[in-house]
């Protein structure tokens, strides 16, 4: 049974952090398994963003101006890594945006793990090759005010803004979910339609840029419409609440 939860545990941390696993293996040698794991953990994360450049990928950054990633969750798991050339297509847009919107905070989501093309990056169909980032959306106050670097839910998923929008047939399987019971929990924040546009837009604009998904009502209602804009299917997750973009 104690080799069965070793070997679960091992699993969960590798599933979440990919190098988490490893970092709990070392720990089993030692009294204080759990400070020696995360010291272990931490000398493991410093040395991947070290050595993941020589691999091709880069970390985004965990703080600062205009872009960053939306938690410390997404740092601390190393899912912020991702190629070089959209980590400088993500931190242009954010820019571009703080430009037209001074004092706009950009937030990322979920890029990669920073090692090894095909690990894949759950619950997410792709994310496995370090093409592919999700930004979350700009969200107001109720008086219609910019609140900066937040967002209706704790990690940036899952507040979906056109649940109303029925625009697929019940399938199965899908990963499709509208997690209703979540939506009252989360703070009713009206989502930045001007901002999340010009996000949107600079994203489009942006040569770098292979393909956008983005759930069709919120592209109606900022008016966006481009080749390069997609519909992500009825089987994939929901995305109407961040905007999927790969090289």
């Amino acid at each position: 049974m104690r080799l069965l939860g070793h070997t679960l545990i091992v699993g969960m941390l590798t599933i979440l952090t990919q190098l988490g696993g490893l970092a709990w293996l070392g720990a089993l040698g030692f009294r204080r398994r759990l400070l020696a794991f995360v010291l272990l953990y931490a000398v493991i994360w410093v040395g991947a963003v070290q050595l993941a450049p020589l691999g091709g990928r880069q970390a985004l950054p965990c703080f600062g101006e205009p872009l960053q990633m939306q938690s410390p969750f997404y740092c601390v798991t190393l899912r912020h890594f991702v190629k070089p050339e959209l980590a400088d297509l993500a931190g242009d847009v954010a820019a571009r945006v703080e430009a037209e919107f001074p004092g706009t905070l950009t937030l990322a989501l979920d890029g990669g793990f920073p090692f090894f093309d095909g690990f894949p990056l759950l619950p997410h169909l792709s994310h496995s090759d370090g093409e592919k980032l999700d930004f979350a959306f700009y969200y107001t106050d109720a008086m219609g005010g910019y609140l900066p670097g937040k967002t209706r839910s704790p990690l940036g998923y899952f507040a979906f803004d056109a649940l109303d929008h029925q625009i697929c047939p019940k399938a199965w399987p899908t990963m499709r979910w509208d997690l209703r019971p979540l939506q009252s929990v989360f703070p009713g924040r009206p989502l930045d339609v001007a901002r999340t546009r010009a996000l949107a837009t600079a994203l489009l604009q942006d040569p770098r840029l292979g393909k956008m998904f983005l759930e069709p009502p919120l592209s109606e209602q900022m008016g966006l419409s481009h080749p390069k804009l997609r519909f992500q299917g009825c089987r994939a997750a929901r995305h109407d609440d961040h905007i999927h973009i790969q090289l």
